[in-house]
């Protein structure tokens, strides 16, 4: 049986993968309240997370002052951290609208605002670290019904010095498409969620990222759900700056 393929084992070639052997710190925030099966999606984030070995904070049910007070407290210790950081993983599951996640007082936060805070302006310490979002919140009101199936050139000289977009080495995760809603069972959680237990549990880290969630994806875009009796299909959607590969 072929060997599963792990961080450490791309060291041979340093432009292939990150060096994942710093610190890996996680953010997991959830919104239980009015979100039957949330409990669920925690302990399998919480299990996913141990078995990718990072230390996590964890953040229930935040109004939107709490959750940027954490998140910024989290992204300052990032900062401090003096052996490095290998990765950094931030989980935000709640209510939500396109560019929004929604508190349970109805107070929105930005998601642009939350990548903001770990570009490579505000956070030093993830120069040339992957940072990974997983969002699990709806993105608008939207449903897929599905359809039926029969089956400018730049001259290197002019670069004096190494730079970095602002934006560079995120990859984030969202469960749906845009103005679209997500979905979320009562009783086992989020299907985004649980399809990343179920994938994780086969096939572990033997994947790069990208295409661990594109087998994720592959078991939610071929399930059947139902919303209020009607037949719903959902995809997940995938935005990648990342520069190398990352096996957790």
């Amino acid at each position: 049986r072929k060997m599963a393929k792990r961080s450490y084992d791309c060291m041979e070639d340093e432009l292939d993968c990150y060096d994942l052997s710093g610190s890996r710190k996680a953010f997991l925030m959830c919104v239980q309240k009015n979100r039957p099966g949330a409990e669920q999606d925690i302990q399998w984030m919480e299990e996913w997370l141990d078995q990718c070995h990072f230390e996590r904070t964890l953040c229930i049910d935040p109004n939107k002052m709490e959750l940027l007070e954490k998140i910024r407290s989290f992204r300052d210790g990032l900062n401090e951290i003096k052996d490095g950081v290998g990765c950094c993983l931030v989980t935000l599951m709640s209510h939500g609208e396109e560019g929004f996640l929604k508190m349970n007082n109805g107070e929105k936060v930005s998601l642009e605002g939350i990548f903001e805070m770990f570009n490579n302006k505000n956070c030093p310490a993830l120069h040339e670290k992957p940072k990974i979002f997983i969002i699990q919140a709806c993105r608008g009101e939207r449903r897929d019904i599905g359809v039926e199936t029969d089956d400018e050139p730049m001259d290197s000289d002019d670069v004096s010095e190494k730079r970095l977009p602002t934006f560079s080495d995120y990859f984030i995760i969202y469960p749906t498409r845009a103005a679209h809603v997500a979905l979320r069972d009562p009783h086992t959680g989020s299907v985004m969620i649980r399809a990343m237990s179920n994938v994780f549990q086969e096939y572990g880290n033997k994947w790069h990222i990208a295409d661990f969630f594109t087998k994720v994806n592959n078991r939610v875009v071929h399930s059947e759900f139902n919303l209020q009796k009607e037949p719903v299909k959902v995809t997940l959607v995938m935005e990648s700056t990342l520069t190398k590969f990352v096996y957790f």
